[in-house]
């Protein structure tokens, strides 16, 4: 039997599978809210099917416009944007959306955005009537909006609210996207396991800001915006890596994550699983790959599944 023979063979028999609260996808690669729209965006270059699932832009109980323009400037190593969580509302989400993404056999995991407790509860009993809905990410991390996002995000008291409410009426598995803004993430991810989280996810952008030299303004229409991209990676890492060592439920990684590299960092750190964003833009094709090289990895490692890398940091 020839080499090449063998690495086929043995690519065959790789588990790339992970399971998340009960939801089992193929494979541990997700988009991230806010960069891949509904799925049908992307649906002409990228195989919605062969991803482990699609988590989509941020729904709001009430359509939004977002932020005034400029919303998005290139910074070094990344992006900085500010849209305001721009949406078509839950309404027209559940009417128009989602059954465009119900004729794929891939796990939706829908970003939920709420401005109170209460709006969150709403969200979710709506939420509860889709069909091929397979989970909700709460979006308590948002870092360009005045209500809600961010502001809650960084309070533990409110992150264990909204999360110990959501899940008393939720049908569906609950998992909360954390803020990196804070000087404790740990802390407030342990808020989220004690409220019931199903699962964390970490993290979103860092704030951050850009002026323009030559008038001496804002480059964002907000003034602020978030950080994404390569830059943050490092950070992104150093966070997981934390959390997982901290909570009993699944970690999901996000930031900066370009390639299979990146995504590995992740699952050694700790991470179930890894959404990709800002990569989306530049290069669509970037979750494919990501999905080949983490199989490619797993046969040059001879091991059969991830679960044998996930944790597998070495310190010394």
């Amino acid at each position: 039997m020839t080499e090449a023979t063998t690495g086929n063979n043995l690519q065959s028999v790789v588990d790339l599978s992970v399971e998340i609260a009960g939801l089992r996808l193929a494979n541990p690669v997700l988009t991230a809210s806010g960069t891949f729209g509904y799925g049908e965006e992307y649906a002409s270059l990228v195989d919605l099917e062969e991803l482990g699932g699609i988590v989509v832009k941020a729904v709001t109980l009430h359509p939004r416009p977002g932020n005034p323009p400029p919303r998005m400037v290139e910074v070094a190593g990344g992006i900085l944007s500010s849209c305001g969580l721009q949406n078509v509302g839950v309404e027209c989400f559940l009417r128009e959306k989602l059954p465009y993404l119900h004729q794929f056999r891939v796990p939706v995991i829908v970003n939920v955005a709420g401005e109170s407790v209460d709006e969150f509860v709403v969200l979710t009993e709506r939420l509860n009537e889709g069909e091929g809905i397979s989970a909700l990410e709460l979006n308590v991390s948002c870092p360009n909006v005045r209500n809600g996002g961010m502001t809650f995000g960084i309070d533990p008291s409110i992150v264990y609210g909204i999360v110990a409410a959501v899940k008393s009426v939720s049908r569906y598995p609950v998992i909360c996207k954390l803020t990196p803004n804070v000087t404790d993430i740990v802390r407030i991810a342990l808020s989220a396991e004690e409220a019931g989280a199903d699962a964390v996810s970490l993290i979103n952008a860092p704030l951050g800001m850009a002026i323009d030299v030559q008038t001496r303004r804002p480059k964002l229409g907000n003034v602020t915006g978030g950080i994404t991209g390569p830059a943050i990676k490092p950070l992104a890492v150093r966070m997981v890596w934390q959390v997982a060592q901290a909570v009993r439920i699944p970690v999901i990684g996000v930031g900066g994550i370009t390639t299979a590299t990146d995504a590995l960092e992740f699952i050694i750190a700790g991470a179930t699983a890894i959404q990709v964003g800002t990569a989306n833009f530049f290069r669509p094709n970037a979750m494919p790959e990501i999905i080949q090289g983490l199989r490619n990895y797993l046969v040059e490692q001879r091991c059969q599944s991830l679960r044998d890398l996930r944790g597998s940091l070495v310190i010394n």
